[in-house]
């Protein structure tokens, strides 16, 4: 059984519903994970999706964050949070059982600046994810994350390493604590299938032209334990929605797994 799935920080699921309703009917996912939604839970266009029929599952905010899984299949909500170390209310992790597969979303902090406060909150939250998949999960188990990381891990995920390096997003602190989640026990599924440079999933609107010249990032993942990533096929960057009129800065990563039927 072919199992395909995507994730992608859509920077406002109001205004870019029609687009995704649109991406979805094409590519078919059978399970997309959603960043940055913006909407609270009484706002989100359930009936919308289930009319191309896609289930939503949600956790969101007025006005930031917010994160979903969408999937033609029925989903299981997974309970589980970080506990203290996430600030109240914040709508960044949601997880579910989807065909027999965990899936975690998360969009992880920005950060701001590497001297503030929110940077070392970023590094905290990314801290105590590897926690949350200690007490929830095994690393010898199946189990798919993905989202925004706001982090590009290698120097070949970011347009001009030298210069970029020390800047949020591409910093030796990140890469510290996201290589020490990474330990647990997971594998870039993306990066297995291309190991070439100049793949990204996120390109500046303040940078003129960003993405003609392609000075992008690679910080939107699908990373996988052993067991899921062995069976990985397939993973690629669909840019194309960047490309549309009023598109999100980011566009959608992808991946394919060849699993057992059930």
């Amino acid at each position: 059984m072919n199992f395909k799935v995507a994730s992608f920080n859509i920077n406002s699921i109001r205004a870019r519903q029609e687009m995704l309703a649109n991406w979805l009917t094409k590519n078919k996912p059978d399970v997309i994970c959603l960043q940055e939604t913006k909407v609270m839970d009484k706002d989100f266009p359930v009936e919308y999706f289930q009319e191309i029929g896609y289930n939503s599952l949600f956790k969101g905010q007025k006005s930031y964050n917010g994160v979903a899984i969408l999937s033609p299949h029925p989903m299981t909500p997974i309970a589980g949070d970080l506990g203290d170390v996430a600030e109240p209310g914040e709508a960044r992790l949601i997880a579910a059982m989807v065909k027999d597969i965990p899936v975690v979303n998360t969009y992880v902090p920005q950060g701001q600046a590497p001297d503030s406060e929110k940077f070392a909150y970023k590094l905290a939250w990314l801290k105590a994810l590897r926690d949350y998949f200690a007490r929830n999960f095994s690393p010898d188990q199946p189990l798919l994350w993905m989202g925004d990381f706001n982090v590009a891990p290698e120097p070949i995920d970011v347009h001009d390493p030298k210069r970029l390096l020390g800047h949020v997003g591409f910093h030796p602190e990140e890469h510290k604590v996201l290589n020490y989640v990474k330990e647990w026990g997971f594998q870039d599924v993306f990066r297995k299938h291309q190991p070439e440079g100049g793949h990204f999933t996120f390109w500046d609107y303040r940078i003129r032209q960003g993405l003609v010249r392609n000075l992008g990032w690679r910080i939107d993942h699908i990373w996988a334990t052993a067991p899921l990533a062995e069976k990985s096929t397939n993973a690629w960057i669909d840019i194309e929605p960047r490309r549309l009129a009023k598109p999100s800065d980011h566009t959608f990563i992808l991946a394919e797994f060849a699993l057992s039927a059930n």
